[in-house]
């Protein structure tokens, strides 16, 4: 659990500056990666480049 924390963390920050359904699509990506092996730093950076304007694909509600 205490690799997951960070993560949690960055979830509920996150939440708080777009929304909680972006920053839980954003965390389940990360928590995908790290457990494929990546670190959450790696993990973070990599979901976040797949972003444009706070969105991961096109006409994203939220």
């Amino acid at each position: 659990m205490s690799a997951v924390d960070p993560l949690v963390k960055y979830g509920l920050k996150e939440g708080k500056h777009t929304s909680f359904p972006h920053a839980l699509r954003e965390t389940a990506a990360i928590a995908y990666l790290m457990g494929m092996g990546y670190d959450f730093m790696m993990a973070r950076q990599t979901v976040e480049s797949w972003e444009i304007d706070e969105m991961f694909y096109p006409h994203q509600p939220y």
